[in-house]
C-alpha cells in the first residue's frame, strides 16, 4: 500500500520548485526494486559527480548514454555477434539488458564518460551560468525608483 501525501503547502511559499514535486512522483512510482546492475554515486568536490556503473561483460558498443530533458539514461544490452560457438557449464556473469535513469540537478552537465575494467565511469559536473549566480542588488533609495 502507498501512501499519498500533498506537496502543496510547501509550494505557497516558494516559487519554480515545480520539478520537486514530478521528482518525489517519479520516486514513488519507482519502486521496482532492481538493483541491476549496481552502480556508486560519488561527490569528488563542490561541483564534482561521478556515477560509476558495474558493466562487467559489457564492451562500449553493448552501452548506451543519452541526456534529454535533465534526464541522464544508461542502457546496455550485448549485440548479437552472430553465432557464439561457446557453451556456458556455468556463466555467473549477469549481461543481461538493463536500463538506469538519473535525474540530473539544474547545471549538471555531462563531461566524460569511460569504460574501464569493467566499470562504466560518468563525469559530471556542476557549471552555473553567470545570470543564475547570486548578485548583490544595491538600494539607491527613493531616487532609484523615479528614474526608471
Amino acid at each position: 500500500m502507498t501512501a499519498a501525501f500533498s506537496l502543496a503547502p510547501l509550494f505557497r511559499h516558494s516559487v519554480g520548485f515545480d520539478r520537486l514535486n514530478d521528482l518525489f512522483e517519479s520516486a514513488q512510482r519507482n519502486d521496482s526494486g532492481s538493483s541491476y546492475p549496481p552502480y556508486n554515486v560519488e561527490k569528488h568536490g563542490d561541483d564534482q559527480y561521478r556515477i560509476v556503473v558495474a558493466a562487467a561483460g559489457f564492451q562500449e558498443e553493448d552501452l548506451e548514454l543519452q541526456v534529454e530533458r535533465g534526464v541522464l539514461t544508461v542502457s546496455g544490452g550485448k549485440r548479437d555477434k552472430g553465432v557464439e560457438s561457446v557453451t556456458y557449464l556455468h556463466q555467473g556473469i549477469a549481461q543481461r539488458a538493463f536500463k538506469l535513469s538519473f535525474r540530473l540537478a539544474d547545471h549538471i552537465e555531462v563531461r566524460s564518460a569511460g569504460l574501464q575494467n569493467g566499470l562504466l565511469n560518468i563525469d559530471l559536473v556542476r557549471i552555473v551560468p553567470e545570470d543564475a549566480k547570486a548578485k548583490r542588488i544595491p538600494i539607491n533609495g527613493a531616487r532609484a525608483v523615479l528614474d526608471n
